[in-house]
């Protein structure tokens, strides 16, 4: 998907969001869409939700890094009815051997971006291997 001109990206994405509606474990076919995102360094602010991309200029950027990449899942989850009632939030934290670590928690129970390539539940997460640096409620979109 990642490879295609934005026009096809967005309609390839608009089925994929499809999908998650009816699919058995929606989390984590969307870690798995993003697995194949073409990667950088850092390309938004995470401190700073003014510079966060939006779903579609995610999709037009087409660069994901570590911040970025989850929030093309939390967009693609929260873009879809099985998922428009749940709270999603965006936590930054430093932990020694990781530096910082971007995570969204969906509904104060699933947590992704701990593991790359898997959903964890909260209570999994080494809390105290970690300093809170930042707490942000997710972007709603319509």
């Amino acid at each position: 998907m990642f490879n295609k001109p934005y026009e096809q990206r967005l309609s390839l994405w608009r089925e994929f969001r499809k999908s998650l509606e009816t699919c058995d474990d929606p989390i984590q076919r969307a870690i798995d869409f993003y697995s194949d995102a073409p990667t950088v360094t850092l390309n938004a602010d995470p401190w700073d939700k003014a510079t966060w991309p939006d779903p579609w200029e995610l999709l037009k950027l087409n660069e994901y890094c570590d911040f970025t990449r989850v929030l093309g899942i939390g967009h693609s989850l929260q873009l879809t009815d099985r998922f428009s009632g749940s709270d999603f939030e965006i936590h930054i934290y430093t932990h020694n051997n990781k530096g910082y670590v971007f995570l969204l928690v969906v509904d104060k129970n699933h947590v992704i971006g701990w593991e790359k390539d898997m959903c964890i539940e909260l209570d999994k997460l080494p809390l105290k291997d970690l300093r809170s640096q930042h707490i942000q409620a997710f972007p709603k979109h319509q």
